[in-house]
């Protein structure tokens, strides 16, 4: 959806800079940094994103029962999501606390209840796949994911097929590009430069 990635570049929520490449915390350096906690900060962005996300939950997995969120950039688009859908949501920790219940699943959940994880990004997809198969562990089942953004790194790609875990995105890499070349965030010259680090961030030199 050319619409979401424009309003993530227009309100910074993503930013491109193929000569000063940002550090991930892993140690990966990249040409774009996306941080869709800002988007909580937009009522009206934020508004589209939730019902663009209900309306692909509905489309992709219309037996969902129940909306979770990933701990903790997921929490509210997954609070917001469920609400539109009038869905049951729970969110995931990373980890069970160490105290009290020892809960990872905060909320209440049924043995078989069918259910959606709602994540901000996805990179590499490891976090959003722990947390369905700690869901699953707890006796959810875990239809798919649905997130507003993909690098569409391949590691990501071939992470889920291996978990035979489906997802869904409202916008991606390479439709973000377009639109930043389309609005002049970048120049033209500077998308093969990008797209070759989509294919091998860990080798990415500039």
């Amino acid at each position: 959806m050319k619409n979401i990635a424009k309003h993530l570049l227009e309100i910074e929520a993503v930013a491109l800079s193929p000569d000063k490449p940002f550090t991930w915390a892993s140690g990966i350096k990249s040409p774009i940094y996306c941080d869709n906690r800002i988007t909580m900060s937009f009522p009206e962005v934020r508004t589209e994103i939730a019902r663009a996300l209900a309306e692909k939950v509905k489309a992709a997995f219309p037996e969902v029962e129940v909306i979770a969120g990933t701990a903790t950039a997921g929490i509210p688009h997954a609070a917001w999501v469920a609400q539109i859908l009038d869905l049951p949501m729970v969110y995931i920790r990373s980890k069970p606390k160490d105290h009290g219940k020892q809960n990872q699943i905060e909320g209440r959940i049924t043995a078989g209840q069918k259910m959606v994880v709602i994540e901000d990004l996805i990179s590499t997809g490891g976090s959003v796949i722990d947390a369905s198969l700690a869901a699953e562990k707890e006796g959810a089942d875990v239809l798919g994911v649905a997130a507003i953004f993909t690098y569409e790194l391949p590691k990501g790609v071939a992470n889920f097929a291996e978990h035979q875990l489906p997802f869904v995105t409202l916008t991606n890499y390479t439709e973000l590009l377009d639109v930043a070349v389309e609005t002049g965030k970048i120049k033209e010259s500077d998308v093969a430069l990008l797209q070759e680090w989509k294919q091998a961030p860990e080798k990415w030199h500039i």
